[in-house]
């Protein structure tokens, strides 16, 4: 093998996961995965895809190595390969949001006009956890936060928030998180509490970006 030749082949397999992350609906389930393992008919629900489609994409980031399966009964489920597939989707994502303008856009556009507060990061966090009563509510499936989450976070998922919300104080902060910055559940869940009249603000990060960053977490 000459050098022309290992150079194809190998950048040859770059393309194939780079193949694999295009197409936007492979790159949300990254984006669900990343939150734990999940059958195939859970993930066509949360990517609002058929379960074939889905199965499909599926099937292309296995082939790329960036998903593995398991059988359980009569469901197969999927997890991320190891967590480079993660830091190569969190590459992704910085790269488009420093290069693509829109990206940036159409986010300020959407959280603006859904809840219109202001994220808070999570060393804002602390600080407020330190002045005032603050309540963390994870807002994602039950089954996610079963798979990992904020340590001392009480799990609301946003189906089941209108049936909750008098469980919660109104005297009381609450800061919701879901799966991450792109994540809509947050924000949905945030706009309902400050119409019951709760003060209620969105995490800027989702749990994965908490164990990134290192801070506690349970499961």
């Amino acid at each position: 093998m000459d050098g022309r030749e290992f150079k194809d082949q190998v950048f040859g397999h770059f393309a194939r996961v780079g193949a694999a992350l295009g197409h936007a609906r492979r790159v949300e389930l990254v984006d669900v995965l990343a939150q734990g393992e999940r059958s195939v008919e859970s993930l066509a629900g949360q990517v609002g895809a058929s379960v074939g489609n889905t199965s499909r994409h599926l099937q292309v980031l296995s082939a790329a190595g960036l998903v593995t399966r398991r059988v359980e009964g009569t469901s197969r489920v999927y997890r991320l390969s190891d967590r480079t597939v993660l830091a190569a989707y969190r590459a992704l994502v910085a790269v488009a949001e420093s290069q693509i303008a829109e990206v940036t856009a159409l986010a300020q556009a959407f959280f603006g006009e859904v809840d219109g507060a202001r994220p808070i990061e999570f060393d804002e966090l602390d600080r407020l956890a330190h002045t005032e009563d603050v309540i963390l509510v994870d807002v994602r499936p039950e089954s996610e936060y079963a798979a990992g989450h904020v340590e001392g976070a009480v799990n609301i998922p946003t189906a089941d928030l209108a049936d909750r919300m008098a469980d919660l104080p109104m005297d009381t902060r609450i800061v919701a998180y879901c799966r991450g910055p792109y994540c809509v559940l947050a924000a949905t869940a945030t706009q309902r509490l400050r119409e019951a009249g709760f003060t209620a603000s969105r995490l800027a990060g989702g749990y994965p970006d908490w164990a990134q960053a290192g801070r506690p977490v349970a499961s």
